[in-house]
This record gives C-alpha cells, structure tokens and sequence, in this order.
C-alpha cells in the first residue's frame, strides 16, 4: 500500500519546511509515504527548497497555471508512482501534518473513497464570525448540491484512493474542493469527514482576494458542476413556472373573452403565448442539456479507463498526463 502526499504550492519558501517535517513517513497500514510537490511557478525558489527539505519528487510550472492545473498534474504524477492513496495538503503549514494518519484510516479501512478533514471552522480563531457563518452556510448548501453530509467542504486536506483519483476530473484552474464534492457526491463515491487539526495562521490566501471573492468563485464553479448532472431539472423547473405563468394569464384572458370583454386583454393572450413557448424552449433545451452531459459522463468514464490501462501497460515509471 503506496501512500503519496501531494503539496500545491506558490511561493511558499518560507513555510514548505515546516509542512514537510509534519508529514509522518510511517503509517499502520502504509507500506511506503512519498512526498510530491507542485510548483505552480513560483519566483521564491520553492522547488529548490522542496528538494532539500525532503521531497521525494518534485514536478514545476514554468509559470502560475491555478491550483486545478496543479491538482490535476499532481494526480497525473502520483497514479504514475503507483499511488494506492493520495493525500492532499497546503504548502502553508495551515493542516497539522501528522493527522495525515487519520484521513487515511478510513480508506484502509474500506469505509470511504474520499476523506475531508474537518477543521472545526467554529473553533478558529483567526476566523471572523462572518467567515464562520459564510463556512457553514456554504458546507450546507454545497452538501445539499451534491447529496452529502460534509461539514467543511472548503478543506483542501483530503484523502483519495484510487478509484476517486481515477474517477475525479478538474474543470477549473481555481479551486478543487467544491468541484470534487459535488462530482463525488453524483459519482457515487463515498466520502467521510473526519476532525483534523490546524496549525496557527501564517499568512493571507493567496487564492483568493478577500472572502467575498471566494464566495463568488466557489459558487459560480458549484452551479456549474451540479448544472452538469442535474441539467434536465434545472431547465424543466424554470420551465414549469413559465408555464404556469402562461396558463395562468391564459385563464384569465378566457374569463375576460367569456365575458365579452376579450379585445380589452389582448395583451394577456400574447403574453401567454410567449410563456408558453418560452417554457417548451427551456425543456427542450433541457434536454439537449441533459444528452450532452450523458455523453460527457461516458467520455469521463472512458478517460478513465483508457488511464486504467495505461497504467496497467506499464507506464508506472514514465511521465504524467498534462
């Protein structure tokens, strides 16, 4: 059993060390821990300092691409090493390292493809209230979204086995935690949370901006993925109410004409009409939605085969896909 923990990083120089000397190299369980980091193109020399603090391999952007592309990469590189489990943690020393331990124990245990740490938002201290409430109202919405219970959908410490690794697909070059909930909760595979703990605050994201800006990201990113698998509903309820809204005027335009006084409400009868193609427009257009994301999926399904096989071929030793 191959453990590989994986560090997206971004000019993260000054804090790598102490990530890397958190991270236990033996686990119950683990037959071998391998440390992977991703440069997403920093300027600090982060790579070199990975290098000599212990990581075992190293992969590096010649410039910035998002958090999704290192992500992306990292799996790539880590399916390529032979990894039974991927671990993903920040290069900010933000997750304390030797609870990599328990974000695994579920997974050799047989009892979840993914794991999230749980942060215990309420608990931080660097917190502000506004950011707690916005936490736990986004976990509730994002777990609603994708049909899970997971209390702190924006922990980027997670675990992954290998048929999650295989199955999960980025779409965004911004963050992956939203996406991989909503695609694993529709994907059915299991996910569980487990309490983790964090080390003190040593700098400000370099995700995003300010609070408001992750907000907006993250929900932009949930509607679309959850628009991918649930396309047909969407497009069939905003149909249903402009139907509704069409009969409805409809009727009264009847009532009017019934009693003589139909040329006056002219007006309604169009309206009407317009609703009530407006909302077979929308269900067709449903549809069409709907086929494209079946096909989508059977393409997802067939990458991840074709990866399956690849890997099978013998190509453990060589370079990731990109």
């Amino acid at each position: 059993m191959k453990l590989v923990v994986q560090i997206p990083c971004l000019d993260e120089a000054e804090t790598l060390p102490a990530t890397l000397r958190d991270i236990p190299r033996t686990i119950e369980g683990i037959d071998s821990v391998e440390i992977l980091v991703i440069d997403d193109g920093s300027n600090d020399g982060t790579a070199a300092v990975a290098r000599a603090n212990g990581a075992d391999h190293v992969i590096s952007f010649p410039r910035n691409r998002g958090l999704g592309h290192a992500m992306r990469a990292g799996f790539d590189r880590a399916l390529a090493l032979g990894a039974d489990i991927v671990v993903n943690t920040d290069g900010d020393n933000q997750y304390f390292g030797g609870d990599v331990a328990a974000l695994v124990a579920p997974i050799l245990a047989g009892q979840a493809d993914i794991v999230i740490g749980d942060r215990q938002t309420g608990a931080i201290a660097h917190f502000s209230p506004i950011k707690r409430r916005l936490q736990r109202f986004g976990s509730r919405v994002i777990s609603r979204l994708a049909g899970v219970d997971v209390p702190d959908v924006a922990s980027g410490f997670r675990a992954y086995n290998r048929t999650a690794v295989l199955t999960l697909v980025n779409h965004t070059g911004f963050d992956h935690t939203v996406e991989h909930t909503i695609q694993a909760g529709h994907r059915q595979l299991t996910i569980v949370s487990v309490p983790v703990r964090t080390n003190p605050k040593a700098r400000e994201s370099r995700l995003f901006g300010s609070v408001w800006e992750f907000v907006a990201r993250s929900g932009a990113i949930s509607l679309r993925t959850w628009a991918m698998y649930k396309a047909l509903e969407i497009f069939s309820l905003f149909a249903a109410i402009a139907f509704a809204g069409g009969f409805l005027i409809g009727v009264r335009f009847l009532y009017y004409f019934a009693s003589g006084r139909g040329e006056l409400h002219v007006q309604s009868l169009i309206l009407a009409a317009i609703l009530i193609l407006a909302a077979f427009q929308m269900f067709l257009t449903g549809v069409v939605a709907d086929l494209i994301a079946t096909n989508r999926a059977l393409l997802e399904d067939a990458l991840r085969r074709v990866r399956e096989l690849e890997l099978a071929g013998g190509r453990t030793k060589g370079e990731p896909w990109t």
